[in-house]
């Protein structure tokens, strides 16, 4: 396997050769095997063992994944899900066990770094396809007619003649126009590219297709495109999200990663949480009975061990003891909370009004206009619309961010804003910790008042003191979050919260909307994050905001029928 100069790992035919061993590591060496000891299987890891910087995530985990499955692999942030991927790809190393996968199987995933080049986006996905452009490449040079006959035959049965066309398709199903598709790529941002990075490893159709939290850098439009395009992929993927929707309607099966094991479960996330659940409940309930009976034998070991009469009946139940084992313990991860305070008063409705209000950037040139709408004091909206049509503009607009061009905005006299955006991230003063950040909105408050906000933000003790360059992006946001509602706003802007929280982190953040008081305003691709908290939609599209009568379905069904029709023409 080697890294495309074009943004996606290339899925080529990798000798073993090109699985290399991570530097530094034990010296029994991770076998990534092609002899492929089980039929019908993509993947099969075996007594797999590995650390990152001396911590254990591994411990002789195994999993066998049969071809065709579309598989969650899920667990807590810094469980070890992504080092999971660059063992498997051989970019990391191992103390023990195996990765077996089938001969000549090719593996894509998307590569770290986006494309930055003056190539058009058509062009780069394209390349991608390392075989087809190869074959492309020595069609205009071959003379003997064999070698040629061969070319052409190769080039239709991998259907090379139609490959323009369905580069397009993805890249339109990821928010490139025609227009879009035939700039360079340098002319966009590096979110923008990464789309094309994706595009470029689902063209290239890999055996195994490996995807790390690939709708992060996507809408809600994308994701549900990818959605359907996952659900579809005729190969086996497998893909670390904390998208449940994504992992309850485009994966069939779960892969969970806990307690440096991985246990197989089939099914979409809902199905797995239930297994799970009827399985701890066993578990705990075998506990209980092993340890009754445990301590039945123990007693009659330590009441008649000593006693001549009935040595070799003791003895028998140190045997049977030792027989009989212990059943261990279901272990809970605790997820820290998240907390809105609570606004001391709400001013009267609406909130917010805007009549004929238009916005943007340059004079004379509005990035939106026509817009007539209210939002009262316990409005719950989302904001639908592909990235690019507005949302962040229009969330802006009616935060008094920006001023409106023509029209009327009108926001009540009391109101408190609390704006929260994922690039705002980068405000955090990287060398101070949360409860620096903190003192600094309440100097002269005690430091138990002051530990006890950073608790509200859901930050757990023992990090309350750590740096912010050393928080995780989900304890980072978390912070932002706590932060941009420090002073109880009446109304929360809250612009893509998601992206760097695990799923038990965003039930934490769905639980806080729902108990929060005041109006929100919602941008996000999650959404199970959507349907659980807000009871409105709006959509930025065609230069202004409307509001959506439908529901989520809906959109989702109108967003996918979309795309198809733009496939066919």
């Amino acid at each position: 396997m080697e890294i495309g100069d074009q943004g996606s790992v290339a899925a080529q035919h990798p000798p073993p050769s090109l699985f290399p061993m991570g530097i530094g590591h034990s010296s029994t060496a991770l076998a990534i095997r092609e002899d492929f000891a089980q039929d019908g299987a993509m993947i099969s890891i075996s007594d797999l063992s590995t650390r990152i910087a001396g911590r254990l995530l591994l411990d002789k985990a195994n999993v066998t994944l049969p071809s065709g499955t579309k598989a969650g692999l899920v667990g807590r942030n810094g469980a070890g899900k992504s080092t999971l991927f660059k063992v498997i790809t051989g970019h990391h190393g191992a103390e023990s066990g195996s990765v077996s996968i089938p001969k000549n199987a090719r593996i894509g995933q998307v590569a770290q770094e986006a494309p930055g080049t003056e190539d058009s986006l058509i062009e780069i996905v394209m390349a991608a396809d390392k075989e087809r452009a190869a074959l492309m490449l020595e069609s205009e040079t071959a003379t003997d007619p064999e070698r040629i006959a061969d070319i052409q035959m190769r080039l239709i049965d991998i259907d090379a003649h139609s490959a323009e066309a369905r580069a397009s398709s993805i890249l339109a199903g990821l928010g490139f126009n025609q227009e879009a598709q035939l700039r360079p790529a340098s002319s966009f941002s590096g979110g923008w590219r990464m789309r094309v990075a994706l595009a470029s490893v689902l063209f290239s159709e890999p055996d195994l297709l490996l995807l790390d939290e690939p709708t992060n850098y996507l809408d809600l439009e994308g994701t549900l495109w990818l959605e359907d395009y996952i659900r579809r992929y005729p190969y086996t993927v497998i893909i670390i999200s904390h998208d449940r929707d994504l992992l309850n309607n485009a994966v069939n099966a779960i892969v969970h990663l806990d307690q440096k094991k991985l246990t197989f479960y089939r099914g979409g996330y809902d199905q797995f949480v239930r297994q799970k659940a009827e399985n701890d409940e066993l578990q705990t309930k075998a506990k209980v009975k092993n340890d009754a009976a445990r301590k039945h034998l123990q007693s009659f070991i330590d009441r008649f061990k000593a006693k001549a009469s009935k040595a070799k009946q003791a003895q028998s139940r140190v045997k049977a003891l030792e027989r009989m084992g212990t059943v261990s313990s279901v272990i809970e991860d605790h997820v820290q909370p998240i907390t809105f305070p609570e606004p001391a008063k709400q001013p009267a409705s609406p909130i917010i009004a805007i009549d004929g209000g238009s916005v943007g950037y340059e004079p004379g040139n509005p990035i939106l206009k026509g817009i007539n709408l209210r939002i009262d004091n316990d409005d719950r909206i989302a904001l639908l619309g592909s990235n690019g049509n507005g949302k962040s503009t229009f969330a802006k607009f009616i935060s008094g961010r920006l001023a409106p061009e023509t029209g009327d905005l009108r926001i009540a006299p009391s109101l408190k804003i609390g704006f929260f955006a994922q690039h705002q991230l980068d405000d955090l003063v990287p060398e101070e910790s949360a409860i620096e950040h903190v003192r600094k909105l309440m100097p002269q408050a005690p430091e138990a008042k002051v530990r006890a906000r950073v608790a509200q933000m859901g930050l757990a003790t023992e990090k309350m003191a750590t740096a912010a360059k050393d928080l995780s992006g989900g304890e980072k946001a978390r912070l932002l979050m706590g932060l941009a509602a420090f002073h109880a706003p009446n109304l929360l802007i809250l612009d893509e919260p998601t992206n760097h929280l695990d799923i038990d982190s965003r039930r934490a953040l769905i639980e806080a909307l729902n108990d929060y008081d005041g109006a929100v305003i919602l941008i996000s691709h999650d959404r199970h994050l959507i349907e659980a908290t807000v009871d409105r939609l709006w959509l930025v599209n065609n230069g202004t905001v409307t509001t959506f009568e439908g529901d989520m379905d809906e959109y989702r069904d109108l967003i996918v029928s979309s795309g198809k029709k733009k496939k066919k023409k």
